[in-house]
């Protein structure tokens, strides 16, 4: 028994110490065999302060739950765009999509990117001069993926109706492959519906970039099937003006001077280093296929992330203490053992955390200070039980071996009833789009799994190195007997 817990020993040492370095608050992160990655403690929303939004179908009409996909991955792509690391985005009920973006510096362009529907269309005037920021109908109704559009007609609904974007991104613009095109006097019309051409699902990049003197302007990389489209089209118009629209708001609507067959062109105009970003991010990332509107819309600031951090980590240092005090003075040697396991657990834990990633709420933490009662109750049923055979006369290493078989079914049975608890609150979290109980599930689950570990493996080899060799006749103060 001494030569396996000999063994064990080793093991839960090794398992320790690769823990402890994880948890090492000055870890270098891991950058072998082609992984790069850091070790960070990944803090939520609620201690690192953020925004947190929740949208709305804005749209009458059923929506499927794979346009709620496509808008969830653009949102995600969008919100990545912005440099922002960790975004929580996900599908809330049958049309609204939560958005929690932990650490973020700059809220409104952050909203501005989320709502906006970011459809580009490329509109013929009909010999009208458009202005920019003006507001226009289109007979683009329904967007297809080849960038072309279902008319009203065709899906028997009224005719668009403007919308208006949340930031207008405002410029004169042009369109060429080689030379500037400039525009002409404007006339404002009224009440008319305008053809949409393609849209900007022809679209195979954009970026910002300057022009020869400096200013923003947006470059743009057609599809091969957008090349031919754009090349037939401005063939067939030359002279002619088209429209640039975005979310039925006019860019700019320059003139036509030859024919765009290299599949690139350029919009310019007066725009400043990030509208020119968010521009080449909407059109980049592509439309949302329906329209949303908030609904909520909060911002929590870090000063009350960093009072939550600290208030949590006074909770868990003095509930681990009165545990760690509680199970030294009933216990007594058995009691210090157990410490010495919790504290492994802990460690091992928190490791889990950072290497998984787990994003750490303030229910998390909770769910973390709960499962360490819960470790706690699986010692003290084995130190029970172990104390009932040692009265009825048995060595100290049968007493331990028969502490743990006839405590483990109790422990097995509660154990296994608490992870069960902790899927399901999982899964209503994640169906409901409530992070919050997520959180508090995945760190309660993970806290009960390792807990199992160390009360079994961690604890039954620490009192088998120890108390194997203790004459418990002589010292039973030591066990609390």
């Amino acid at each position: 028994m001494r030569e396996r817990a000999s063994r064990w020993l080793i093991f839960i040492i090794a398992i320790a110490l690769i823990a402890a370095w994880i948890v090492w608050p000055q870890n270098p992160g891991i950058h072998l065999f082609g992984i790069d990655r850091s070790l960070d403690l990944r803090l939520g929303l609620d201690l690192r302060g953020g925004l947190e939004v929740l949208l709305e179908a804005d749209t009458t009409g059923p929506i499927s739950r794979n346009d709620l996909e496509a808008a969830r991955v653009i949102i995600n792509r969008r919100i990545n765009a912005l440099g922002v690391a960790e975004p929580l985005i996900q599908v809330v009920g049958n049309n609204r999509i939560s958005v929690n973006i932990p650490g973020l510096q700059d809220p409104e362009a952050a909203i501005a990117s989320i709502r906006q529907t970011g459809l580009l269309e490329f509109v013929d005037p009909a010999g009208d001069i458009l202005v920019e920021d003006q507001t226009i109908q289109t007979d683009c109704a329904v967007p297809q993926p080849g960038g072309t559009c279902l008319t009203a007609e065709q899906v028997g609904i009224s005719a668009t109706p403007p919308v208006t974007a949340a930031a207008p991104i405002t410029g004169t613009a042009l369109i060429t492959p080689t030379v500037p095109i400039t525009g002409t006097t404007p006339v404002t019309p009224t009440g008319k519906v305008y053809h949409t051409v393609m849209t900007g699902a022809i679209l195979a990049d954009a970026r910002p970039s300057r022009d020869e003197i400096g200013r923003w302007q947006i470059q743009f990389t057609l599809t091969s099937e957008g090349s031919r489209l754009f090349a037939d089209y401005t063939s067939q118009h030359v002279g002619e003006n088209l429209a640039i629209v975005l979310d039925k708001k006019v860019l700019s609507a320059p003139r036509i001077q030859s024919a765009i067959t290299g599949g690139q062109g350029v919009i310019t105009g007066n725009f400043t280093a990030d509208e020119a970003r968010r521009l080449a991010d909407l059109l980049k990332y592509g439309a949302l296929p329906v329209p949303f509107k908030i609904i909520k819309n909060s911002t929590i600031g870090p000063t009350l992330g960093e009072d939550s951090v600290r208030q949590s980590l006074i909770a868990g240092v003095v509930g681990l203490l009165a545990v760690a005090t509680f199970m030294i003075a009933y216990y007594r040697l058995p009691g210090v053992l157990a410490v010495a396991a919790l504290l492994i657990y802990a460690t091992i834990t928190i490791a889990l955390f950072k290497l998984i990633p787990v994003t750490l709420t303030l229910p998390g933490i909770f769910g973390f200070i709960l499962s360490i009662g819960v470790a706690v109750d699986a010692n003290v049923l084995i130190f029970e039980r172990m104390k009932e055979e040692l009265r009825g006369g048995r060595r100290v290493d049968a007493a331990v071996d028969a502490g743990f078989a006839r405590a483990w079914p109790s422990i097995r049975d509660s154990n296994v009833s608490t992870i069960i608890t902790c899927i399901i609150l999982f899964w209503f979290g994640s169906t409901f789009g409530a992070s919050i109980v997520q959180g508090f599930a995945v760190t309660l689950f993970l806290g009960v799994a390792v807990s199992l570990f160390t009360a079994i493996t961690v604890t039954r080899t620490f009192l088998h190195l120890v108390l194997d060799r203790v004459d418990f006749s002589q010292r039973h103060a030591w066990f609390g007997v």
